[in-house]
């Protein structure tokens, strides 16, 4: 065990020290792949793990070096999220080397271009990142190459723009760890280096919070968002069906012989669950595997209160306190939260974008905005939205952002007083007519980022060897607009990307094109 936990210390790790506190008197660790809760003070006879006896047992020593870690660094937090080992020198990894001339290639040929041929590299970087247990970028490798066969086979799958993402994703990793000189500090944070492998769970509990159905071609995918309480976070259970179907016919559904519709809207108890370290959740189907679903009467308010948003100032602050996402943890549901509704001040729909948004208020009167969108896989999500907003609200659920200056939720279930509702599980039907208050409308920052990222998205979809030639006039023209804006870094960028399109584009180019997308895509993300 403490042989395995060396090894784990050597490459480094974070881990989150949540210390005692009142109305929570259990220090715990969060680690990637368990979490350690010290039940009594000095007996670490009594530490407990949501892992199996058996398949983690190394995560005790992890949690301890965690608080060590936490103490020396003379931090007074409640919650601490510390780096525990690693080394400057293992930074320097010709893994991630090769992982970064593979983007070059794409990115220069672009995915109209790029063969089968490049197959060979692609088992290669994935075999190199595997080994040198550098997570992330391993899954942005695997997303990159899903994108580029996607694209060969003319699937709905393929979208520029992702493609794009993860070829800037990849480089804004690799700077992270090279470019500063606090590199160690970075390095498990960034590279993802701690244990990846699943985690069997013990006996849990896992209350549903709703669920999101989206559509591909002809395929349909379910994502269950299910919180657990040990660990204090949010777990996905994720299914792809070959079906047109909508979500109301996908609620009925079975996953280890519980309907998709009690898991989202209920309490299951499981004893044949496990975890990766990206908090996606799988569910035995084995005959004596065990899964049971009661039915939910929204008692969102015994959840761990790092799932409450109950300050909406606070959640704000702490979007904004949140690294660039090209460097964060590739972690399923990550800003998924339950938030305490204590008033509805309007609702209004926009016709055109097929959009309800919803004004929300917290116990101190702070303001946000639940915004859904109209899909024909999910007919009742508007509808159910409108009248939860009408009903006995008590909390939503959903996935949590900045926009506009404020926090904007894109909802997944609403707790009203008895019962959960799952909007994209629900029927469509007539719902409660909105306010006539004025809908949340673009503003010329957004479409100015909107057009920026199309035209980069278009440069790696063709490759910046292939560019047209009217690309650098139609990038100067987007910088023109951006400038305009207000966001003049973000202009010089895209044009000094323009001024190096040409015939035989080389790294200055690539690291060009690195620049303005980072740019757009983080002051995008940031408005």
């Amino acid at each position: 065990m403490m042989a395995a936990a060396r090894r784990v210390l050597r490459t480094g790790y974070i881990a989150r020290v949540h210390r005692a506190r009142p109305g929570d008197p259990v220090p715990s660790v969060e680690l990637p792949t368990a979490t350690v809760r010290f039940l009594v003070p000095g007996d670490l006879g009594f530490a407990r793990t949501d892992a199996v006896a058996g398949a983690r047992d190394d995560v005790l020593a992890l949690a301890v070096w965690a608080f060590r870690e936490a103490d020396a660094s003379s931090r007074s937090d409640v919650d601490a999220q510390v780096q525990v080992g690693g080394t400057a020198a293992a930074t320097d990894s010709p893994a991630l080397d090769a992982a970064i001339a593979l983007t070059n290639v794409v990115l220069r040929e672009g995915a109209v271009h790029v063969g089968a041929g490049i197959t060979a590299e692609v088992t290669a970087v994935r075999r190199a990142l595997e080994a040198a247990r550098m997570r992330w970028p391993l899954l942005a490798v695997d997303d990159l190459v899903a994108q580029l066969e996607a694209y060969r086979d003319r699937s709905a799958r393929y979208r520029p723009e992702a493609l794009a993402d993860h070829l800037a994703e990849l480089h804004a990793r690799h700077r992270a760890v090279t470019s500063t000189a606090e590199r160690r500090a970075l390095r498990s944070r960034v590279l993802g280096t701690d244990e990846a492998s699943e985690t069997p769970l013990r006996r849990a509990r896992l209350d549903g919070l709703g669920a999101r159905v989206s559509a591909i071609g002809g395929e349909r995918t379910v994502e269950i968002f299910l919180a657990h309480a040990d660990s204090a976070t949010v777990l996905v259970l994720r299914r792809t069906y070959e079906t047109t179907g909508s979500g109301p016919e996908l609620a009925g559904r079975r996953v280890a012989g519980v309907s998709i519709g009690a898991l989202a809207g209920g309490a299951v108890v499981t004893e044949s669950a496990a975890r990766s370290a990206s908090r996606a959740v799988r569910l035995g189907t084995r005959r004596l595997s065990r899964t049971e679903a009661m039915t939910s009467r929204g008692s969102w308010q015994d959840l761990p209160p790092a799932l409450i948003a109950d300050d909406l100032a606070a959640l704000s602050d702490e979007l904004d306190a949140l690294p660039p996402r090209p460097v964060r943890a590739r972690v399923e549901a990550e800003l998924v939260r339950v938030i305490p509704v204590a008033e509805v001040h309007a609702v209004s729909y926009a016709p055109g974008a097929q959009r309800l948004d919803a004004v929300i208020a917290d116990a101190a009167g702070v303001t946000a905005v639940v915004s859904a969108t109209h899909t024909a896989c999910a007919p009742g999500r508007l509808d159910s939205m409108a009248a939860a907003l009408r009903g006995e609200l008590r909390f939503v659920a959903g996935s949590v952002r900045r926009a506009g200056g404020g926090v904007v939720v894109d909802p997944i279930g609403f707790a009203l007083d008895g019962s959960v509702v799952v909007p994209d599980l629900a029927e469509a039907a007539r719902g409660a007519d909105p306010d006539d208050a004025p809908s949340l409308a673009t503003d010329a920052i957004g479409l100015a980022l909107d057009e920026a990222v199309a035209l980069l998205a278009e440069l790696a979809h063709v490759g910046l060897q292939h560019a047209p030639a009217t690309m650098p006039g139609r990038l100067r023209a987007a910088a023109g607009r951006l400038r305009r804006a207000g966001l003049r870094r973000v202009a010089e960028a895209v044009e000094a990307l323009a001024g190096r399109l040409g015939p035989d584009p080389g790294d200055a180019a690539v690291a060009a094109w690195v620049d303005a997308h980072l740019r757009v895509n983080l002051a995008a993300d940031m408005r």
